[in-house]
């Protein structure tokens, strides 16, 4: 059962970190296999951890950038790249936090998200008016 409150709450950050898109296409995705887990995600991770006060959204992205990078989740990883233009991480914070990545979780894991990092951002350039 859903605490409304905290995931409603989850849902207004989810959307203003990751995009309404992003977040209508998992919610249309959205079966009654994964229905409890995405009901866990935006209530744990977006209205308990993401919403808190303690750090801004531009901390919070730089963290979560550094974890996904150093433990190899690629995928993730490039959803917050893509997400950086909402939270006001910079390309420098990137560059900044994968040279820590590399330091502390290996040069591997900094070079591949190095990688997709490039290519995110590139995309965004692509694209940009």
């Amino acid at each position: 059962m859903a605490d409304t409150s905290l995931f409603d709450r989850g849902m207004a950050t989810r959307r203003a970190v990751l995009g309404d898109g992003h977040v209508d296409k998992a919610a249309a995705k959205t079966t009654e296999l994964d229905d409890a887990f995405q009901t866990f995600i935006t209530e744990g991770a977006w209205g308990s951890v993401w919403s808190r006060p303690g750090l801004s959204k531009r901390e919070r992205s730089i963290v979560t950038l550094a974890l996904l990078a150093g433990l190899g989740h690629e995928e993730e990883f490039a959803m917050h790249v893509r997400a950086t233009v909402n939270t006001g991480a910079t390309e420098d914070d990137i560059k900044e936090l994968l040279l820590h990545v590399a330091v502390y979780a290996g040069v591997p894991a900094a070079n591949s998200a190095y990688k997709i990092a490039k290519h995110e951002l590139a995309k965004r350039e692509e694209t940009a008016p």
